[in-house]
């Protein structure tokens, strides 16, 4: 096995991870957990194929992860300050019992 599938391969299974912890927990936090594993397996998978690409010297592949890291952070932020703020009102982080966006 080349090592740029050794990489895709780990990539893709944390990336199946974040998306079964995403999909089956209830808790906000665990889902906000989980969609940040599948940014990491799509960091990874951007690093790797700029590491192991035509041009490695032209470090596009970084730029990509360090822009993605950026925009997760951000994410991060921004999703834990609206769990913060439904908790406030709803005394709970379950994601069945927040429906007060239903009509």
């Amino acid at each position: 096995m080349t090592p740029l599938a050794s990489y895709l391969l780990v990539a893709a299974l944390v990336f199946a991870i974040g998306l079964a912890g995403a999909l089956v927990r209830r808790n906000a936090i665990l889902v906000l957990i989980g969609i940040e594993l599948m940014l990491n397996a799509a960091n990874l998978n951007f690093i790797a194929f700029w590491r192991y690409g035509p041009h490695p010297e032209a470090l596009t592949g970084m730029m990509f992860a360090i822009f993605s890291i950026a925009v997760a952070a951000a994410e991060a932020a921004v999703g834990l300050g609206l769990v913060i703020a439904i908790y406030r009102h709803a005394q709970t982080t379950d994601l069945d019992k927040m429906n007060r966006m239903k009509g």
